[in-house]
C-alpha cells in the first residue's frame, strides 16, 4: 500500500492511500467529466454500405437514444471498405453489401468469431427523373431511347449493386448496346446523384435509395426483377480489432427488433425473420 505525508499543526501523519478503483469512483462523484482510462467507449464506428445511407440515419438516433451510445457512419462501395479493413482501417463494424466481403474477412481471422449476420436483401431499381418524359415502365429497353445519353451504374468492380446492375442488362441482352453510354459511381450514392444532377438521364441504383426522402418525390422508378440478377444479399461483422465489441454486438441486436426490422422494410430491403439468439444469422 501506498503512503502520502499530510501536515497538520506541526505534526505529521502518515495516511493510507485508497485504492485506484475507490479513487476512480470518487472523480467520477466529484468530477462528472472524469473518465478512468480502462472505462469502455461509449461509441462506436461503422463502415456501411451506400444503400444504407438514409435507412441508418434514421436507425443511428434511436439507437443512440436507447443506449447512450453514439454511431460514427462512414458510407461507401463494399469492396472499397474490405480493402480498408484488410489493410487496418480501425472499424468497429462492416455492413457489406455483398456477404462474401464479411466471409472473406472471416476466413482471414479479421473478424470476432460468430458474431456473421445476415441483415437484409437489396434490390435494384431502374430511375429516371420526372422530367425525363421517359417511360420506365417499358423497364431496361427504355435505355435504348435516343434521348437516353448517359446511364448511370455502380461500379462493378467493388459495387455489389454495380455487379447486379450489368447482370441485369446482360439478362435483357442490353449490356452491349448500352455499355458506350455508361458511367460509373464509385458508389450507390454517387450513381444516384449522377441522376440526380442530371449528369445521366437514367441510372439503376438501390431501391433503398429510390424510396429515400431525397428521390422518392424527384423521379418514377421501375423494380427489376430479382430473378434478372444473382441476390444481393448483405451481411455485417464485428471486427477482432475492435475496442467496443460489447457495444458493438448491442447495434447488431438494435438491428433485430421488429421495429426496426419494419423499418429496414420501408426502404425496400428484405429482411430475414429472427432467429433464436445465441447464433449467427
Amino acid at each position: 500500500m501506498r503512503f502520502s505525508l499530510v501536515s497538520l499543526r506541526a505534526k505529521v501523519y502518515i495516511v493510507p492511500m485508497p485504492p485506484l478503483r475507490f479513487l476512480s469512483a470518487l472523480l467520477m462523484f466529484v468530477l462528472p467529466g472524469f473518465v478512468p482510462a480502462h472505462a469502455p467507449s461509449r461509441q462506436i464506428t461503422v463502415a456501411a454500405a451506400a444503400d444504407l445511407t438514409f435507412v441508418f440515419k434514421d436507425v443511428a438516433p434511436r439507437f443512440e437514444k436507447d443506449t447512450g451510445i453514439s454511431v460514427n457512419l462512414s458510407f461507401g462501395s463494399s469492396g472499397n471498405f474490405f480493402s480498408q479493413i484488410q489493410n487496418g482501417a480501425p472499424y468497429d463494424l462492416f455492413f457489406s453489401a455483398d456477404v462474401r466481403y464479411p466471409r472473406e474477412l472471416e476466413s482471414a481471422g479479421l473478424t470476432e468469431p460468430g458474431t456473421l449476420h445476415s441483415y437484409a436483401r437489396g434490390k435494384i431499381v431502374l430511375w429516371t427523373p420526372k422530367a425525363s418524359g421517359l417511360d420506365v415502365n417499358r423497364g431496361l429497353n427504355v435505355l435504348l431511347d435516343p434521348g437516353v445519353h448517359k446511364v448511370a451504374i455502380a461500379n462493378p468492380e467493388h459495387a455489389p449493386y454495380g455487379r447486379a446492375a450489368v447482370a441485369a442488362l446482360q439478362h435483357d441482352g442490353l449490356y452491349d448496346r448500352v455499355r458506350d453510354k455508361l458511367v460509373l459511381g464509385e458508389n450507390i450514392s454517387q450513381t444516384a446523384e449522377f441522376v440526380l444532377s442530371g449528369s445521366a438521364d437514367a441510372g439503376v441504383v438501390a431501391l433503398s435509395l429510390a424510396l429515400s426522402p431525397t428521390m422518392k418525390d424527384r423521379g418514377k422508378y421501375f423494380e427489376i426483377p430479382e430473378s434478372d440478377y444473382p441476390a444481393i444479399d448483405q451481411a455485417a461483422v464485428i471486427l477482432k480489432s475492435s475496442p467496443n465489441k460489447d457495444a458493438a454486438r448491442r447495434f447488431l441486436e438494435f438491428l433485430r427488433k421488429p421495429e426496426t426490422a419494419e423499418l429496414m422494410r420501408r426502404y425496400g430491403f428484405a429482411v430475414p425473420e429472427a432467429k433464436a439468439a445465441g447464433g449467427t444469422s
